[in-house]
């Protein structure tokens, strides 16, 4: 007897560039799909479309795992939409919002689940935003940690930032964050007054579009230089203190 599968599928950074950064295998395997959790079931259904899916989406089910129930169990998630866990399809799909699932994305949860109840898990390639920005920005591959979101209050974005700025300089280690695209230009501020100037920091934003930038400089350049236009787009910010 088949076991069940539960595919990992990444979706691409932006809507120019699905053709570009998923492979020439994802449409196959996607389409035949009926059952998807996802965070949105809006913008499941829009990429759903962009790649190809034309299947009738009265027939195809999705299960949201977001802010909203990430309190709840998977299995009482299941039960909330009236479905069983012991009857679900053999072939199941994780889309994730943007880029990898589970990397900055809430589907851990339904992985672990997965992994529990004795699923196979297939993870599918795609852009990771955060490790493109990685690697464009000169700053140490060999050890990095991903920090998430750094606190939204003023005083707790610069204690946040120059402890990581300390443990970045005692460890070699780069430090990516990211933000809430509104608030770009707020935390691109916090770090040109708080860290010191021979601080490296990149800002890496749009990935895989047409308008991408990427730019490392020392913080005493980029008081000289100014804040790039980030008009609330996506962005990756990395930090390594020499």
């Amino acid at each position: 007897m088949a076991s069940q599968t539960l595919y990992l599928l990444p979706t691409s950074l932006g809507e120019e560039d699905s053709a570009t950064v998923l492979p020439a295998a994802y449409r196959d395997i996607v389409v035949p799909l009926r059952f998807f959790f996802v965070e949105e079931v809006r913008t499941a259904r829009r990429f759903l479309r962009r790649i190809g899916f034309t299947a009738d989406f009265d027939e195809v089910t999705f299960v949201p795992v977001n802010e909203h129930n990430r309190h709840l169990s998977l299995d009482e998630m299941l039960r909330q939409q009236e479905l069983d866990s012991k009857r679900l399809p053999l072939q199941m799909g994780l889309l994730s919002e943007a880029g990898l699932p589970c990397i900055a994305d809430p589907g851990a949860s339904v992985v672990a689940w997965a992994h529990a109840h004795g699923l196979t898990v297939k993870p599918v390639c795609g852009p990771s935003s955060l490790f493109l920005a990685l690697m464009a920005s000169g700053l140490n591959g060999q050890c990095f940690a991903f920090q998430g979101y750094l606190p939204a209050d003023p005083e707790g974005r610069k204690k946040r930032l120059l402890a990581l700025e300390a443990y970045s300089r005692q460890h070699h280690q780069t430090q990516i964050f990211i933000e809430t695209p509104y608030r770009n230009a707020r935390l691109w501020e916090t770090v040109v007054a708080v860290c010191r100037p021979e601080t490296r920091f990149c800002v890496a934003k749009n990935l895989c579009m047409p308008q991408e930038e990427i730019r490392t400089m020392r913080i005493a350049e980029w008081k000289k230089a100014g804040p790039p236009a980030f008009h609330k787009e996506n962005a990756v910010f990395l930090l390594l203190a020499d």
